[in-house]
């Protein structure tokens, strides 16, 4: 593809399609919103985007060490961010369940407590990180499984590969099997030592973790609230309001709560670079609560469609002013793929009556991802200074998305075609810090 593979240390300029957002295009595709520059040049420099602009006024100015990367007729955007997912599900993707919590006892539980074994652990973070590279995405926030020594291989496999990545070990302490529970005392001392180590180690984030507020006890919630306090900066991920029978449940556990939501605000776990999955079954309060705390929500479309959990209300959400990114779900989700999960976030808006456009689809896949996980000065965009990760895609990567692109008339229509038809096939390059971390030809 180039005559030499560009390190994260050497000055390179991309020349594609370029496509970046700085703000929300809303339903109406504000203009304004984003920047696209068929055939432009984006140039970095030691890892960071330090210039974008068209090809003729750019190139002139470019030294002459600059190494060219020609990708022309190929879209660029910033990586992909998946904002809630789950390495240790890996191996059961496409595992049918009645429903959620049935689902939760047939598969998930069984498959989790293989992590026991580290080196079960690092093989699954090896092909997990490989297959969201493989599919554009850069950055993600993950739940791992109840272990300590498995949180500690996904995010040595993630060092290695220099990805940025929020993640945590899943803490829970009931109403799960008895191998898979935090040991007395809350998991507040494995947490914090994990914490210590890995939390702002290169691009890593250590996120506190509970499953859901089912599967940890009041005793567990206090050391959640303790936690949070003494760790300000750290993010934070659950579940809330996915299914109605966990609502219920949730109901009876929890009796003194207004709602699921209220649970975790109760603890002190609804703030900035809180994110929750799913917050399906919520209600005008709740969604008002999450907007003032600066929470967010992950919409996970194609697992919600999958374990039949209902449908995410993207137009109330964004209404009550909820940072909202798109997040895959493995394995409840069926595809790494954010163009997959894109498609499918067009269905669920359609199914309520709302229409989700191609530029605000995107948006949600890349800047709305980094702003959800409090990143956004530094991924999700093209502007000077961001970390230059990003991924390449083939518009004609198939022979349906070719001959479907020649009907194309509008950047919109280009952008829907590609999200409804694409998926890993259409991904020819990941870029990791300005330098190649997958290439399709390679493989």
């Amino acid at each position: 593809m180039f005559p030499v593979r560009p390190s994260r240390s050497e000055l390179i300029a991309v020349h594609a399609d370029l496509l970046h957002f700085r703000a929300d295009p809303g339903a109406q595709g504000d203009a304004a919103a984003y920047e696209y520059l068929p055939g432009g040049l984006l140039v970095v420099d030691q890892g960071k985007t330090v210039q974008i602009g068209p090809y003729d006024q750019v190139e002139p100015s470019l030294p002459e060490h600059a190494l060219m990367l020609d990708y022309s007729g190929c879209l660029c955007v910033p990586g992909f961010v998946d904002t809630h997912t789950h390495f240790p599900q890996t191996d059961m993707i496409a595992a049918p369940g009645a429903n959620l919590l049935d689902w939760l006892e047939r598969y998930t539980f069984p498959h989790e407590a293989r992590f026991a074994d580290e080196r079960h652990a690092a093989a699954v973070a090896d092909f997990f990180l490989d297959e969201l590279l493989s599919n554009g995405t850069t950055t993600a926030m993950v739940f791992g499984s109840v272990h300590g020594q498995a949180a500690a291989a996904f995010f040595s496999a993630a060092q290695r590969r220099a990805l940025r990545m929020l993640a945590g070990k899943v803490l829970m302490d009931r109403n799960c099997p008895e191998n898979l529970r935090d040991a007395p005392g809350g998991g507040y001392g494995e947490t914090a030592a994990l914490i210590e180590i890995w939390h702002g180690r290169d691009r890593l984030e250590y996120a506190i973790t509970p499953r859901f507020a089912a599967t940890s006890s009041v005793a567990q919630m206090r050391a959640l609230a303790e936690l949070a306090a003494d760790y300000p900066d750290v993010p934070i991920q659950s579940h809330v309001a996915e299914n109605r029978a966990e609502v219920a449940w949730v109901a009876q556990l929890f009796p003194g709560a207004r709602s699921y939501l209220d649970v975790y605000d109760q603890y002190g776990l609804l703030r900035p670079r809180a994110v929750y999955a799913h917050c399906i079954h919520l209600d005008a309060a709740d969604r008002a609560r999450m907007a003032a705390a600066g929470a967010a929500a992950a919409f996970c479309p194609s697992s919600n469609l999958f374990l039949g959990s209902g449908l995410f209300d993207l137009a109330a959400m964004r209404a009550a002013g909820v940072h909202i990114g798109l997040g895959t779900d493995v394995g409840a989700g069926t595809s790494f793929s954010m163009l997959r999960t894109m498609a499918d976030a067009y269905k669920v808006t359609q199914l309520q009556g709302q229409t989700l456009r191609a530029l605000q689809a995107w948006y949600l896949a890349t800047l709305g991802g980094a702003r959800a996980l409090g990143l956004q000065d530094r991924i999700g965009s093209f502007d000077s200074g961001r970390e230059a990760d990003f991924v390449v895609l083939d518009p004609r990567a198939t022979p349906l998305l070719a001959r479907r692109m020649e009907q194309a008339t509008s950047l919109e229509e280009r952008l829907f075609i590609l999200m409804t038809l694409g998926d890993d096939r259409c991904v020819r390059a990941t870029h990791i810090l300005g330098a190649p971390a997958y290439l399709r030809e390679a493989v």
